[in-house]
């Protein structure tokens, strides 16, 4: 069949062109392709070789290489072609160099341009875009970006002139001599997807604009509509995700031209929604797989992302929130929160995982769950929390109301004075981040906040808040922080009190960029803060440093660290003689009680070992964590034996180590001798051992007030984690309270440090039984574990619990005589013992 010859009308405008070469990636790199639209013509692409092998082998082609474009028809009357000149503007070599190409075509009658039809060449065809006739394509889905296949589009065949809306497309053609090729096509087939993409990178794809088609008058005289427009494609930068519109199925982006202004059409079918796509994480989109009744009904059905559900507390048997003391409510908030958050521990030590942030996951349950009070900012002091309050999370400060700030320093609100109103401080956090001078325990520097590394600080936010804070002279509470590496952040907060801002200025820091400076004064007549801190640092490195010391180790060497006897109120010089001791007698009864099984481990026991008896005694976990933290309280504890095969390292022994804490036995002012700790105890650490010599309860001699016996209103204590709020089920509370057991322990004559506890009604210890040398459940170790973070000089109480002699409670069965309670809480009953 003889090929059709055909030439296309130029007029002598110059004609705009844009590299096509991403349109064709089958091509070298040192070729190129380029369109350009002729005024009064029809879509048409021409494609240009260009580069060092422009042109046909007579040019530079490299000898092997096929020619990659047949020769086209020669025109039917040659003598009579005028021949133009077309500026390629834009083209480039493969280096970059920019090169003009010319273009040379013949002149030849309109109607011959309606017959044209270029035969395709052997070589690959030529690979564009989707043309106008694409189909919408599907909802985007969350995850990988959706791999972009390559499109072929075969060439069209001829139309015949009717008043039709052609589309732009490209159709390959054969070159094998140096000329250039104009190829009219009217393409109506729908593109046909190639194969997929390679994983790695995204491809860049290079910005093709495409240009506006003139309107061009038909044979019949019939106007011709614009041709719809490819959609033009950008190239994709490194960073963030490029922000795309919500319709972005629109196939007709905004044409651009050199002789109109910018025109937009209105798509043929639009996205039900509209709007950008604001920044974050992407909008999950339903499935491709939606069933024909929704699509019909407009309606798609997706799961929307939303807060977590929340948890109906009231039916949860929490401890109370809505107490008339607010320090019971702020305690039992922290306790439920720390509970909480050993679980979530001892949960990712079993399953081996990541190590996680549990502070930050339990804090969030419990604000999820409303666990919290002070929910709204106050000026000055919070209810519930008292000067010399620790914190080893800042998480355990947000659910107190103490300071909201997770992680900035400055927490500020909106105030009114009169009638203004003006942002001021309400509390910092100086946390060691900023250089603030701190030697002073009364007065404090404060850094405003602000990477000072990389810029100057500037007034706003918390730095405009402790300004303000200035000119009105409101109080600030202050938190400061002291370093413990045996904690996780590696510090401590504490709650020094109030302050007030008495100067502020500006100067350079080291890193030469200006910081604010704000010197803070505590308000006088509240009880020591952070001094505390600072005089019990020095007694622990120098115990004789400290003042009114009768005796600076009563147990002489026994215990691991010394115990001072300290006398600041009267005269006293002395305690009643008994002799130090850190064990419990059995008397006769130790050879009649059986010997416990030991475990197989081969070092130390680990979180999950099912082959662990002594994880199996414990119900499936070990009951305390790396660092000695008793997780849940329980009916009774059983710890590694003299038959464990475990060394001595292992988490299972903490009682049966002794006592690690550096205790004061100080004289109270009503009731007799007490005990507290210069260091810092965390809740759930082990305290000491009620030690002595086990009693038979018909021979306990009537002024003997240093009886131990279970005391059964501790059973109203709850201070393990709430199971609901991990969505576990709670079978019931027998897993925590311990029974009530028959022993009874003496410390009259032998004992130790516990024998100096005192009662309260709102204690800060508890007693848990545990296991280690036998296997007598009758008569277990009794160990004391703080309930919540017991500062510094803070004395150590447990419950002794209510007297049996009591009138209203029956007959007396108990071993203490009963007394007065002079603990002073807000929960006092009167009388214990």
């Amino acid at each position: 069949m003889a090929q059709q010859k055909a030439s296309i009308p130029l007029s002598a405008a110059v004609v705009d062109a844009k590299p096509l070469r991403t349109l064709t990636p089958m091509f070298p790199a040192p070729l190129g392709l380029h369109t350009f639209t002729p005024q009064n013509s029809p879509s048409f692409v021409c494609v240009t070789p260009f580069g060092p092998h422009a042109g046909s082998t007579a040019l530079g082609m490299p000898v092997g290489v096929p020619p990659m474009f047949a020769a086209p028809a020669a025109p039917a009357e040659p003598s009579q072609g005028q021949h133009q000149r077309v500026n390629m503007n834009g083209a480039a070599h493969a280096n970059g160099t920019p090169i003009n190409s010319l273009v040379t075509s013949s002149q030849t009658p309109p109607a011959a341009a309606t017959a044209l039809q270029t035969p395709l060449s052997a070589a690959t065809p030529l690979q564009t875009p989707l043309s106008a006739a694409t189909s919408e394509p599907s909802k985007r889905k969350r995850g990988r970006p959706r791999r972009v296949s390559d499109i072929t589009v075969p060439s069209a065949p001829s139309v015949p002139p009717a008043p039709a809306i052609p589309s732009l497309s490209s159709v390959p053609s054969a070159h094998q001599e140096g000329g250039n090729v104009l190829s009219p096509t009217h393409s109506a087939a729908t593109a046909q997807e190639g194969g997929k993409r390679k994983r790695g990178r995204p491809k860049r794809v290079q910005d093709v604009p495409v240009l506006s088609t003139p309107l061009a008058p038909q044979a019949d005289n019939t106007p011709s509509l614009p041709a719809p427009t490819v959609p033009e494609s950008g190239t994709r930068k490194r960073g963030r995700p490029k922000r795309f519109q919500d319709s972005s199925d629109t196939l007709t982006p905004p044409i651009h031209s050199k002789d109109n202004e910018p025109t937009f059409q209105t798509p043929a079918t639009t996205s039900p929604e509209s709007g950008k796509r604001k920044r974050g994480r992407p909008r999950r989109m339903p499935d491709d797989s939606v069933t024909a009744s929704s699509v019909d009904d407009g309606t798609v059905s997706a799961t929307k992302r939303g807060r977590p559900r929340k948890i109906d507390t009231t039916l949860l048997q929490l401890p109370s929130l809505s107490s008339d003391d607010p320090r019971e409510s702020a305690d039992n908030v922290l306790m439920m929160f720390d509970a909480l958050r050993r679980r979530l521990m001892q949960l990712d030590e079993v399953k081996q995982a990541t190590k996680q942030q549990h502070n930050l996951k339990a804090g969030s349950i419990m604000i999820n769950a409303e666990l919290r009070v002070n929910k709204n900012k106050q000026i000055g002091e919070v209810p519930g929390v008292e000067v010399g309050d620790m914190f080893y999370f800042r998480i355990e400060m947000c659910l107190v109301g103490l300071n909201s700030q997770s992680m900035a320093g400055i927490d500020y609100m909106s105030a009114k004075f009169g009638n203004e109103e003006d942002p001021v401080a309400i509390s910092v956090v100086s946390a060691g981040v900023y250089d603030n001078t701190e030697d002073d325990p009364d007065v404090l520097v404060y850094t405003g906040q602000g990477l000072s590394g990389k810029d100057d600080q500037k007034l706003e936010r918390g730095n405009l808040a402790l300004e303000r804070s200035l000119l009105r002279g409101n109080p600030i509470r202050v938190i400061r922080s002291v370093k413990d590496l045996t904690c996780p952040t590696g510090k401590i907060y504490i709650y020094d009190g109030l302050y007030k801002i008495k100067e502020s200025w500006v100067e350079k820091a080291k890193s030469g960029f200006n910081v604010f400076k704000h010197k803070l004064l505590r308000e006088p007549g509240q009880p020591d803060g952070i001094a505390m801190w600072k005089k019990t640092e020095k007694w622990r490195e120098n115990p004789s440093s400290r003042d009114h010391v009768i005796l600076c180790d009563i147990s002489y060497g026994v215990e691991s660290k010394p115990v001072c006897l300290v006398n600041e109120v009267d005269d006293e010089k002395g305690l009643i003689q008994f002799t130090y001791t850190t064990k419990l007698n059995y008397g006769n009864l130790l050879s009649s009680m059986r010997k416990m099984q030991g475990c197989k481990c081969a070092s130390v026991c680990l979180p999950g070992d099912n082959n662990c008896s002594c994880t199996h005694r414990n119900a499936g976990d070990l009951p305390y964590s790396a660092s000695g933290i008793l997780v849940s309280r329980m009916p009774i504890l059983y710890e590694c034996n003299g038959s464990c095969t475990c060394s001595h390292n292992c988490r299972n022994r903490v009682v049966q180590k002794g006592a690690q804490i550096h205790f004061e036995v100080f004289k109270t002012g009503d009731r007799g001798w007490g005990l507290r700790s210069w260091d810092p105890i965390r809740a759930g650490t082990f305290i000491c051992e009620y030690a002595g010599e086990i009693i038979d309860k018909n021979s306990v001699d009537g002024e003997d007030d240093y009886i131990f016996e279970t005391p059964p209103s501790e059973q109203n204590l709850k201070w393990n984690y709430a199971p609901e709020l991990l969505g576990e089920h709670n079978l019931s509370d027998s897993n925590e309270t311990p029974k009530q057991l028959p022993i009874t322990i003496s410390a009259k004559r032998t004992g130790n440090v516990a024998r100096f506890m005192n009662h309260s009604c709102s204690p800060n210890v508890f007693w848990q039984p545990v296991l280690y040398d036998h296997g007598d459940e009758e008569y277990p170790h009794i160990a004391f574990f703080a309930i919540k973070h017991i500062p510094p000089m803070t004395e150590l109480t447990y419950d002794y619990g209510q007297s049996q002699g009591n009138k209203q409670l029956g007959s007396n069965s108990g071993c203490r005589k009963s007394r007065n309670c002079l603990c002073w809480s807000r929960k006092c009953r009167g009388s214990f013992g």
